[in-house]
């Protein structure tokens, strides 16, 4: 465990924890936009119902994501201070977009969109939380960007030690970019749908306001239709990326040794235990043919195996890639069946009001889902960090070469100062989860009318008030 593992293991650990925020918080932010504009659109006072409860999940994961995300940026400094003075012509100014352009943007309407209820017009508070959520995506773009042509490196020249821009273009829309940029946006997305979706079936299954969440349940399964295909379509495509301009890692997650003669089909293994000291699978289940179609969507396409690099190329842990990348794939299908089952229902008529807790095993199918979101994402990152190595930037810096020389016990150290402050910003986060689900939504709230004489859905006419006034 010398310094450069102990460094990995501790950017690891933070950023394994920190990822869990943002995620919902970009999937939850567009979710309450949609809530606000239908209220605005239906007049419809539940919809103003769900964007005032869901607002506080939201803000809870967003306080605890600006708390787990500092430790990341001074990591750069001091962990891995060779790579920054590098590499930090390119990889600190994205960093640096991210800051000013999106979290500045999120933060900046966020006061709006949590106190401007009552103190703004409903329409201008709609735009405050959609800066909120373009901010929170934004953040979501610029950090796939920077990570993104860490994978594929472009758009600019190594000279005296350090990395040129001669093309921000080419930098920022690197090989990797869009893939990687619709894939995280996306897996964000289904995690919010999930645990939207499994917070509903458990009021739903308590029989606690069955009407009120079956609305949010329904918006979840109609965006889960478009989002959990959509996912599968960008993981073929960025799976495709990897083989083309990661062949090691492509290999590695594919327990994929000996390279295809050409004419010949790569055979794909369903499970295996890839060994790197004997550099051969030491068991393995193949299903003939199947690699080369998925790796290049060719019956005879070439697929490079591990033996064709050297083992100080290849990357480390076999066994995790290649369950990791399995397991982040099975769930992919899963949450696609889970919303099949949900829409044929629908279409069976068995989701009403009246009716719909009588349906325990799907309602306790999506409470169970929850997690699994969070679950495909943490292999994703693994596949994606882990598969990369033993490069920090693909090609051009081996992490090696990229980490501070620090005393072992100094990281030692502070890992173990860092692991006491997540699990009590996780233990604070429980805490303050469960009061939210306990407490429940407030379905007594009287929205604020968005014109004078308009009477709310399922409401008497009242006399005309202002959209400013206090009720």
């Amino acid at each position: 465990m010398n310094t450069v593992m102990l460094s990995r293991f501790q950017f690891a650990l933070t950023a394994m924890f920190h990822i869990l925020w943002p995620v919902l918080t970009i999937g939850l932010s567009l979710f309450l936009v949609l809530n606000e504009a239908l209220w605005i659109k239906t007049r419809d006072p539940d919809y103003y119902r769900h964007a005032r409860f869901w607002a506080k999940l939201f803000i809870l994961n967003f306080g605890i994501g600006v708390a787990t995300g500092v430790p990341l940026e001074f990591e750069f400094g001091t962990n891995w201070a060779p790579f920054s003075r590098a590499m930090g012509n390119f990889f600190g100014n994205i960093l640096g977009f991210e800051g000013a352009m999106a979290f500045m943007l999120e933060a900046g309407f966020l006061g709006i969109m949590l106190f401007g209820w009552r103190r703004v017009a409903p329409k201008i508070h709609l735009f405050a939380t959609s800066m909120v959520a373009l901010g929170a995506s934004l953040s979501a773009f610029w950090i796939m960007v920077a990570n993104s042509w860490m994978q594929s490196p472009a758009g600019g020249v190594m000279r005296d030690g350090r990395f040129i821009v001669t093309s921000y273009t080419r930098a920022i829309f690197n090989p990797y970019a869009l893939w990687s940029v619709g894939h995280m946006w996306f897996a964000c997305l289904e995690t919010s749908l999930l645990v939207i979706g499994a917070i509903s079936a458990y009021y739903i299954r308590r029989g606690e306001a069955s009407s009120f969440f079956l609305k949010s349940l329904k918006l979840v399964i109609i965006a889960g239709l478009v989002v959990a295909p959509m996912q599968i379509f960008l993981g073929d495509g960025s799976g495709r990326v990897i083989f083309q301009y990661q062949p090691t890692k492509g290999a590695a997650i594919e327990g994929h040794w000996k390279t295809n003669p050409p004419g010949s089909a790569a055979a794909w293994a369903l499970v295996a235990w890839p060994s790197a000291q004997k550099q051969k699978n030491l068991w393995a289940i193949k299903i003939p043919g199947v690699l080369s179609l998925l790796a290049t969507h060719r019956l005879t396409g070439r697929v490079l195996g591990l033996r064709a690099f050297p083992r100080r190329d290849q990357p480390p842990a076999l066994p995790l890639l290649f369950y990791a990348f399995r397991l982040m794939v099975a769930i992919g299908f899963y949450i696609f069946g889970l919303m099949l089952w949900s829409i044929w229902l629908w279409w069976r008529n068995k989701l009403r009001p009246e009716s719909i807790s009588q349906n325990r095993l799907w309602l306790g199918t999506w409470m169970s889902a929850l997690p699994l979101g969070y679950l495909a994402v943490e292999c994703g990152w693994i596949v994606r960090e882990v598969g990369r190595q033993p490069w920090i930037v693909q090609g051009i810096m081996r992490t090696a070469q990229g980490a501070s020389r620090l005393n072992p016990g100094v990281v030692v150290f502070s890992s173990i100062g860092y692991l006491i402050l997540y699990a009590i910003l996780f233990v604070t986060f429980v805490l303050f989860f469960r009061r939210i689900i306990h407490q429940g939504p407030d379905l007594t709230l009287v929205p604020p009318h968005l014109a004078p004489d308009t009477p709310l859905v399922g409401e008497p006419p009242r006399e005309a008030q202002h959209p400013l006034d206090e009720p």
